[in-house]
């Protein structure tokens, strides 16, 4: 008997609800050592323009969705991460964990699935709480009540970090979803394959075609795109290279985009599920309306 031929998948790229190729035909593979473990679409830069339009398409109707039916989206994508948490464990498994110079604890693949299950139903809650954290009642002179409330920013580029490779990636894509934003996730580094099944969890978690649009890359390819793109509101990144910071920061200066870089972020950190990493990716509107006398 021959042995047996395994036939190795190539991971689609997640744009607009659909699992197009990229436009460009590329595909690259994922090593561990010197075996292959699958190939991925390789995204170009007709297929970030894509994945914008797609989110920019979908930002409205998103945000005006109410805080508590957004909560229940993402509490429905917990759910169906943890009817995938065996694949979830394999993909992020199968590439070793990059050497890290900290000292930081290692978690094994079954605890990083939980801990991210558990990031994002964190982040559910906060959908429909966060805005009495960040908004406020004014004090100010006058006959007047003053509020500060807070309304999502746009179109988020999440950038994700080489590792952890999925709960990095759920921490900075699950503050961006709670508050409203739609997302282009840029998702490269050693081992991109949990991204690419996140994609398979959208399709089935009742998130509406454009929120959420993943693209595997060469992240050194498309930073300079995503930098200089104007429909581009903010970006959201953690853990990256001196190089690949200072790219993303370069854009402001032109089109003025806010951009989060977050350094040397501990990812098992509880700190990491609190409101803060939302306020980056809301304006603050104030309204006057007057007090009866």
């Amino acid at each position: 008997m021959p042995d047996r031929l395994d036939v190795l998948k190539t991971y689609k790229l997640f744009i607009n609800g659909a699992f197009p190729r990229s436009e460009s035909g590329r595909s690259m593979p994922l090593c561990a050592g010197k075996r292959v473990m699958a190939h991925l679409c390789k995204a170009s830069r007709k297929d970030l323009r894509d994945a914008v339009e797609a989110a920019r398409a979908a930002a409205d109707k998103w945000a005006a969705a109410t805080a508590y039916n957004r909560g229940q989206i993402l509490y429905r994508m917990a759910e169906m991460m943890e009817g995938k948490r065996r694949e979830l464990s394999e993909a992020v498994a199968c590439v070793p964990a990059p050497a890290s110079k900290s000292r930081r604890r290692a978690v094994s693949p079954e605890d990083e699935v939980t801990r991210s299950i558990d990031r994002l139903i964190c982040f559910a809650g906060w959908a429909d709480k966060y805005a009495q954290v960040l908004g406020c009642n004014n004090p100010v002179s006058g006959p007047f009540y003053n509020f500060t409330i807070t309304e999502p920013t746009g179109v988020v580029a999440v950038i994700t970090p080489d590792a952890p490779p999925l709960l990095g990636l759920i921490t900075l894509l699950a503050p961006v979803l709670s508050a409203g934003n739609t997302a282009v996730v840029l998702a490269g580094g050693p081992n991109p394959i949990p991204a690419a099944v996140l994609g398979e969890v959208c399709a089935t978690s009742d998130v509406p075609a454009g929120v959420v649009n993943i693209l595997t890359c060469d992240r050194a390819e498309l930073l300079k795109f995503v930098s200089g793109h104007r429909d581009i509101d903010a970006v959201h990144g953690a853990n990256l290279s001196a190089p690949d910071a200072t790219i993303l920061r370069e854009g402001v200066a032109e089109n003025i985009k806010r951009v989060t870089i977050r350094a040397d972020v501990n990812f098992i950190d509880a700190d990491c599920d609190s409101a803060r990493w939302i306020e980056p990716f809301v304006e603050m509107k104030t309204v006057w309306h007057p007090a009866s006398v």
